[in-house]
């Protein structure tokens, strides 16, 4: 019934009205709860019941303030699915509000990213994820963010002083230089090969994402300012070379591995 009440609302029949909201209760994993009071049910089925009630109706517009935030991992993964699936179809305008990334990467035609209440930039999905422009937005979508200035026609020198080489010929004065994680590869002697760019850096932590282990590196390619340069590692990779926090290391990347555009 509560599902059911915007379609109520709108003259759908009753009969009419349950039928469907027991087709979006299923959706949402809820089909065994549809004649459980609200008091019965966890935090996290509410935000499910309060998202098909939404979705019930076909609005217009659609206005999603951090729909799964409530959510456990399993479910959100179900219901972030489930929602993008009704999104492609979804015919009215949507704004989405969230804190997490993956919400926006997945959920989001378009981005419009907030800092400290001023929107620092905008584009679709793909732009933003290869062209950061701050240091906050660098982290939503993993990667590394560095500013310099050119030093030639293929080399950024630093704030710090540091120079990197890249394989495209520099956009523009200012630049920004964007290093996935995964293009770092980390070494306990100084390194020997084609890499072009090579530092010494210090391993601050390691952090384990599944498959993967984000290791933090300080060193010339962190900045200035208090920040860390993330390398991407296998977990077997980290057991070889005895990977541990205060190890000295050497960090290389490959020039063209490193993004650089207009700052």
């Amino acid at each position: 019934d509560n599902v059911a009440f915007g379609l109520r609302a709108r003259g759908r029949r009753r009969s009419e009205a349950r039928a469907q909201a027991a087709v979006w209760l299923a959706r949402g994993g809820l089909g065994d709860q549809a004649t459980a009071k609200p008091r019965a049910l966890s935090g996290g089925q509410a935000q499910r019941v309060a998202l098909a009630r939404a979705l019930a109706t076909e609005p217009q517009v659609l206005l999603l303030d951090e729909p799964l935030a409530a959510l456990d991992a399993r479910t959100r993964l179900h219901m972030r699915a489930e929602l993008r699936r009704h999104l492609s179809t979804f015919a009215g305008a949507r704004l989405l509000v969230t804190h997490d990334p993956v919400d926006a990467l997945v959920l989001a035609d378009r981005l419009v990213v907030l800092e400290a209440g001023r929107v620092t930039q905008q584009g679709t999905t793909a732009d933003v994820a290869r062209h950061p422009r701050s240091r906050y937005v660098a982290e939503l979508v993993g990667v590394n963010l560095l500013h310099g200035t050119a030093a030639g026609d293929h080399t950024v020198r630093l704030a710090n002083g540091a120079e990197l080489v890249v394989a495209d010929r520099l956009p523009a004065p200012d630049v920004a230089v964007a290093v996935r994680p995964q293009a770092v590869t980390v070494h306990r002697l100084p390194p020997e090969g084609s890499a072009r760019n090579a530092w010494p850096a210090v391993l601050v932590d390691l952090e384990s994402d599944r498959d993967r282990v984000r290791v933090q590196l300080a060193g010339p390619m962190a900045g200035p300012e208090p920040g860390r340069f993330v390398a991407e590692l296998t977990p077997a990779a980290v057991a070889e070379l005895d990977l541990v926090p205060g190890a000295e290391v050497w960090a290389t990347v490959k020039a063209v591995d490193l993004a650089v555009y207009e700052r």
